[in-house]
């Protein structure tokens, strides 16, 4: 019964919505090429260039920054038990699952406060 008392008391989250569509890889690479008058092809190969060295680095240390835009780390998510846990009222039974390296990222501090 407490389940339902609950899911009356907590009110439909909304979805947020973005204002507008996300850049692509094109876009994104065009708007670079009009602030610093390079080339299309040009952008599009510092990208791929950016993005190979990032995989490197976060293979290699678990950590990257990339200056003013976002701090790329790994985290160990630990391994879980097999056995039985409780999940929205009922008894469900659990496979355990192994220990896995996770990437996240952050935005940068000076990011965050120009949004």
């Amino acid at each position: 019964m407490a389940p339902k008392a609950m899911k009356k008391a907590t009110p439909a989250m909304k979805a947020m919505k973005a204002s507008g569509q996300a850049l692509t890889k094109g876009s994104l690479a065009q708007a670079i090429a009009d602030a610093t008058e390079l080339k299309k092809s040009e952008v599009l190969a510092v990208l791929g260039a950016l993005a190979s060295v990032a995989e490197q680095e976060v293979k290699k240390t678990g950590k990257l920054t990339v200056p003013g835009v976002c701090m790329v780390k790994t985290r160990v998510r630990p391994a879980t038990k097999a056995g039985k846990r409780e999940m929205f009222g009922k008894v469900m039974v659990v496979k355990a699952k192994p220990a896995k390296t996770v990437v996240k990222a952050f935005a940068v501090a000076a990011l965050k406060k120009a949004v």
